[in-house]
C-alpha cells in the first residue's frame, strides 16, 4: 500500500509543498482541515506520516501543536524548513491592471500589504486559506480576481504568477515537523544529529539550570527551548527542548542522567537537522509557508 502523508490544508497549501519537497513530488496526501484532524488521521492509521508546522522565525511557536504531539505520543522523525515566498497569481493572460480583488488568508495579505499599497485599485479580501482561494479562482476562471499563494498552488491549479516574492519581510522562515505514530526505521536517516525532548522539573530553586548544565556538559547544542504550562498542575511548566549533537552516544548518556534528575522525561524524536538542508537551497528558490 502506498504511504499517505497527512497535511493541514488542501493540495497546493504550504504544508503540501513541504510534503512534496520532503517525500517527493508524487507524494500521496491526506487533506485535513485542522491540526487535530492531522493527528487523528495519523493515530487511526488513515495516514502513515504527517507534516505539521511548529514555529515561524517571526511569529514564534505554535504552542497547541506541542501539546498535540505530546498528548498523542507522536514521534518526530524529521523536520523541514521553508523560506516564505508569497506570490500573486491569476488565470493565464491577466495583468495586474486587470485585477480588482485579491483573496487570501489574512496573514498572507498582511505580509504583502506594502506591495499592494502600490496598487490602490485592488481590493484585498480575507479568505479561509491560500490554496483553496487559488483553486476557486482557477475553477471559476475568474477574470478580475487573483490569489496570494505558493508557487505549488499556481502549478497545481494552472494559474500564472503575476508577481513573485511580494512579501515585505524576506527572511521569514517556517519550520515543519515530520511525524509518525510509531518509531520508524532509520533507512532515511543513517545518523540522526538532532533531537527533541520534553521534561518536567521538580519545583525547586535552580532545577532548570542544573538540567541545562547537563546538556552543556555533554556538548549538546540547544537550539530551542519552549515552556508550556502543565494544565493539571497550576504554575508548573513542561520544557520542550531541541538539541543538536555530533556524537549520538553523548546524547544517550545525557538522557540517562536527565531521566534521574527530572520528574518526567520524554524523547519526542531523533532525526536529521533540517537547517543543513535549508542551507543548500539557493536563495532564489520559490518556497513558501501556509
Amino acid at each position: 500500500m502506498e504511504e499517505k502523508i497527512a497535511i493541514q490544508g488542501i493540495e497546493g497549501s504550504f504544508h503540501h509543498q513541504v510534503a512534496r519537497e520532503y517525500f517527493g513530488l508524487d507524494v500521496l496526501v491526506e487533506e485535513c482541515m485542522s491540526f487535530g484532524e492531522v493527528v487523528k488521521s495519523l493515530t487511526t492509521g488513515q495516514s502513515q506520516k504527517a507534516v505539521m508546522a511548529i514555529e515561524n522565525s517571526i511569529a514564534g511557536s505554535i504552542l497547541p501543536n506541542y501539546a498535540l504531539i505530546d498528548e498523542n505520543n507522536l514521534k518526530i522523525i524529521g523536520e523541514h524548513y521553508i523560506p516564505i515566498q508569497m506570490n500573486l497569481m491569476a488565470v493565464p493572460g491577466r495583468k495586474i491592471e486587470d485585477i480588482k480583488k485579491v483573496f487570501s488568508h489574512p496573514m498572507a495579505l498582511l505580509q504583502c500589504k506594502e506591495f499592494f499599497s502600490n496598487y490602490p485599485h485592488i481590493r484585498l479580501v480575507e479568505d479561509a486559506d491560500t490554496a483553496s482561494v487559488a483553486k476557486r479562482i482557477s475553477e471559476n476562471n475568474s477574470q478580475h480576481s487573483a490569489a496570494v499563494a505558493s508557487q505549488t498552488a499556481a502549478e497545481l491549479f494552472g494559474l500564472e504568477i503575476l508577481a513573485s516574492g511580494i512579501h515585505t519581510i524576506k527572511s521569514n522562515t517556517t519550520r515543519f515537523l515530520v511525524l509518525s505514530a510509531t518509531e520508524e526505521n532509520r533507512s532515511r536517516q543513517i545518523s540522526p544529529n538532532k533531537a527533541s525532548i520534553k521534561f518536567v522539573m521538580e519545583s525547586r530553586h535552580g532545577s532548570l539550570v542544573s538540567a541545562l548544565n547537563i546538556l552543556r556538559d555533554f556538548n549538546l547544542d540547544m537550539t530551542k527551548i519552549q515552556s508550556v504550562p502543565v494544565i493539571e498542575m497550576p504554575w508548573k511548566y513542561a520544557f520542550f527542548i531541541d538539541v543538536i549533537f555530533d556524537e549520538p552516544e553523548r546524547f544517550v548518556r545525557a538522557m540517562e542522567i536527565l531521566e534521574v534528575m527530572t520528574e518526567e522525561l520524554k524523547i519526542l524524536g531523533t532525526y536529521q537537522n533540517g537547517l543543513e538542508a535549508l542551507a543548500s537551497v539557493p536563495a532564489s528558490a520559490s518556497v513558501a509557508k501556509k
